[in-house]
């Protein structure tokens, strides 16, 4: 499986066959990397990452891997470059095409990384959007796959705030042939346009949403949470009041399988979308799945710019 020279900017990117094989590249590359044994499939190449955003998992995933696959990053922020003091996103992409082989940008806009991607004449990598985060849900099928075994025919249940992660979950979950719940209560759904695109790829009443968090855990073997309120917004106590019956807790987690188990894409805020019982528990997998970001990440440079 090659996807030599695509963008990857959204889950919907990608058909069930390659999202499959990309997962089994990662899990290739992870026990590569335990025995000492990686291929420098990306020696003599560059990586620009760029942040609009502030960042630790995906600066740190995406830097390490290239290093492992014997690429460099060249890793840049907003008040580094012109980007940040008015050059077009198409004019930054035209002309780090002429000095890398891959680009990938965390924003806000998701139009920004189109915009990226169609001016850049090489791959470009959405590592995060206001409206997507592929790169974190190829690390949390690989995470969930270690633990089942296999995807198709798993439960997840996302609770909270129907953000980026929530959106690629869901196009995720489809592409994997999982069911997908979203516990969120009205004004906080998923976006709409990818959920019917999610219920289009997965099928009829393997999409739902869900007010109700109880009822929607029945079943689950994934629970899934991230933050209430994104950089900018910590001070919404309103928002937080309507989201405080999502907090995963471990009565909500009782309400599921006996063998679900609890994920976090980081960074968590203790005490409030999640309690420090069920995020340190035995159930927990976000620490798997936060390494497994770099495993994910390094299989995806491969397959993009690799030899």
């Amino acid at each position: 499986m090659s996807l030599k020279g695509r963008d990857f900017l959204s889950m919907a990117d990608l058909s069930s066959g390659e999202l499959a094989a990309l997962l089994d590249a990662a899990d290739r590359f992870k026990a590569a990397l335990s025995e000492g044994r990686v291929e420098a499939s990306l020696r003599g190449k560059l990586v620009a990452l760029i942040f609009q955003k502030p960042s630790t998992r995906t600066r740190v995933s995406f830097e390490a891997a290239i290093h492992h696959l014997g690429g460099k990053p060249v890793t840049l922020n907003a008040q580094e470059i012109q980007l940040g003091r008015g050059e077009t996103i198409a004019d930054t992409g035209r002309v780090l095409s002429r000095y890398v082989h891959a680009i990938a940008l965390r924003t806000f806009g998701h139009h920004e990384v189109e915009e990226l991607a169609e001016a850049a004449s090489v791959p470009v990598i959405n590592a995060l959007t206001d409206l997507e985060h592929p790169c974190q849900i190829l690390a949390d099928l690989m995470t969930v796959r270690e633990r089942f075994g296999a995807l198709e025919g798993l439960h997840l249940c996302y609770l909270g705030d129907g953000n980026n992660v929530a959106n690629s979950l869901a196009l995720g979950c489809a592409l994997a042939g999982m069911r997908f719940t979203a516990a969120c209560p009205r004004g906080h759904h998923p976006d709409a346009g990818i959920l019917k695109r999610a219920e289009e790829m997965a099928g009829p009443g393997k999409v739902r949403v869900e007010g109700d968090p109880y009822r929607a855990v029945e079943g689950a073997h994934v629970l899934y949470t991230d933050v209430w309120t994104s950089m900018g917004q910590e001070e919404d106590v309103e928002k937080k009041r309507r989201l405080e019956p999502y907090r995963l807790t471990s009565e909500l987690l009782s309400a599921a399988r006996p063998d679900a188990v609890v994920m976090h894409c980081l960074p968590a805020h203790r005490g409030e979308e999640i309690t420090d019982e069920v995020l340190d528990g035995p159930r927990s997998l976000v620490w798997d799945q936060a390494e497994n970001r770099m495993h994910a990440q390094a299989a995806l440079l491969q397959s993009l710019v690799g030899e």
